[in-house]
């Protein structure tokens, strides 16, 4: 061994290239096997949480030692090599700042003054159904979340939405199918940038480069939420609605000024951390001089409660600690099996039954982030589970990293918003629940009746099918990055 080697062993820095494992290439992938048969058992039982997703991938990464034939320090050290893969660490730093402007975001009304615009409108029925969809696409997209666009909008959109007769099957379906534009479409949202970081491609360019799919779902689900929302009955309380409308404020509206300067300077090609770091810059003033908010909202110090620090950026940050912790397991456990040769093993696998077919080898990525998403409950964990998959066979076909990331995502984003039992239906569902101690009269809409009505993920999932089987979109990819309509020559 050499001098250096041994500095490097002796400082922690050896890279381990490979690892045995007991039953081979299986005995490789058991600790992500049992991370996704944890996360399948626990949405069954109704036990899902991003905590117990996290115990699931330290208890599977355990396994994973019992298995290793190699020495179990050698074992230790490829984990920690994968723990420190730029792929989970950019996208854990891109998570807290994208938190960070979202919840400023919320702090300065942005919700209340979209909830205004569909109030002063006076649209009932079908066509209140079909804004709240693009409001809620349009909200999505300005703060990156679903979950907390599923959230706002059963808070706020879909007891208004009711009281003016619009289906609450549809007005339900409505908002998750806007979260599922917003999740698929928002530079900050969490899929987004795992998509983007797992395939090694830049955020702006993957999300130009699917803007065509996410219209191509968007414009048939607006005209079916138009056509179908209308089935319900309008509130006979007027005092009710006047009282609903009035808690709205335009003011918020404002909000819309730091979103769009996010935007401008994400798709000019700046780092997603600058353009949201100028957006946070940009919101704050905007929140105190306008009394929007104050200082305190955004950030404060109680040294009598628990936290201490508070505040929205606060909030922003430790929203995303648990599945920044779930990321850097996953993409180490990702690692493990690339190194006990199972990521080999699948590609060659699945290369036998492709050979030379690029829609095969498309359908097979559809394929492999469907069934992973159909699973687990919360779609920024599939996407992580599916991303190394995707990324090992499209790099085999010399797929563009843009494609890639696109496949990935928009079948992420459109599942995680169908299934009955995944999170973020389960959490619409139960905001719904506690809207009726306010409004006794609001009717409640079961998991299971809403999630064929989702037209937003049901026709997003269609498209990239269709794009999977048509290699409508497609562009492979060139020796420097660049993208090319016609296959390059090995």
């Amino acid at each position: 061994m050499s001098k250096e080697e041994q500095l490097k062993e002796a400082t922690g820095e050896k890279k381990i290239q490979s690892l045995t494992f007991r039953m081979g290439a299986f005995g490789a992938a058991v600790p992500l096997l049992f991370f996704v048969v944890w996360a399948i058992s626990i949405s069954v039982l109704k036990l899902s949480s991003e905590v117990g997703l996290v115990m699931g991938a330290v208890i599977g990464l355990t396994l994973g030692l019992l298995f290793c034939k190699s020495k179990w320090e050698d074992y230790a050290q490829g984990l920690f090599d994968g723990l420190a893969q730029p792929i989970g660490v950019v996208a854990m730093v891109a998570w807290f700042y994208a938190g960070m402007f979202a919840q400023v975001l919320q702090v300065g009304g942005l919700v209340e003054g979209l909830v205004w615009v569909g109030a002063v409108t006076g649209l009932t029925g079908g066509l209140f159904v079909a804004l709240t969809f693009l409001l809620a696409a349009t909200f999505s997209t300005a703060v990156g979340t679903g979950y907390g666009t599923t959230v706002a909008f059963c808070t706020l959109m879909y007891p208004a939405g009711v009281a003016v007769g619009a289906d609450p099957v549809f007005m339900f379906a409505a908002i998750l199918a806007g979260a599922v534009f917003g999740d698929n479409l928002a530079p900050v949202s969490d899929t987004t940038i795992v998509s983007a970081t797992t395939q090694d491609a830049d955020v702006p360019g993957v999300v130009r480069s699917r803007f065509k799919y996410a219209i191509a779902a968007a414009i048939p689900a607006t005209i079916l939420f138009a056509i179908f929302g209308g089935g319900g009955k309008a509130l006979e309380n007027q005092a009710a609605l006047d009282s609903m409308i009035e808690s709205t404020n335009p003011a918020g509206l404002i909000m819309l000024v730091p979103f769009v300067l996010v935007l401008v300077l994400a798709l000019s090609g700046q780092h997603l951390l600058t353009s949201l770091t100028w957006g946070i810059i940009g919101a704050i003033p905007l929140i105190v001089l306008l009394n929007l908010g104050t200082f305190g909202d955004i950030i404060r110090f109680d040294p009598e409660s628990g936290t201490i620090v508070e505040g929205a950026l606060v909030s922003g940050l430790t929203g995303y600690f648990n599945m920044a912790i779930l990321i850097l397991l996953i993409v180490g456990a990702a690692h493990l099996m690339r190194l006990g040769g199972t990521m080999e093993a699948i590609t060659k696998g699945l290369i036998k039954w492709i050979k030379n077919s690029i829609r095969k080898a498309e359908f097979a990525i559809w394929s492999i982030v469907a069934l992973l998403n159909s699973a687990i409950t919360i779609n920024t964990a599939a996407e992580i589970a599916a991303a190394p998959f995707v990324r090992e066979l499209g790099s085999k076909y010399k797929i563009h990293r843009y494609r890639r990331a696109n496949m990935l995502d928009a079948v992420t984003s459109a599942l995680g918003y169908i299934f009955p039992w995944g999170a973020p239906v389960l959490l619409g569902w139960s905001t719904i629940q506690t809207m009726t101690n306010q409004y006794e009269w609001l009717p409640v809409v079961e998991p299971t009746a809403v999630f064929p009505f989702v037209f937003q993920g049901w026709f997003l999932v269609i498209v990239m099918l269709i794009a999977a089987l048509t290699g409508w979109g497609l562009r492979y990819e060139g020796k420097n990055g660049e993208e090319l309509r016609e296959r390059p020559k090995e």
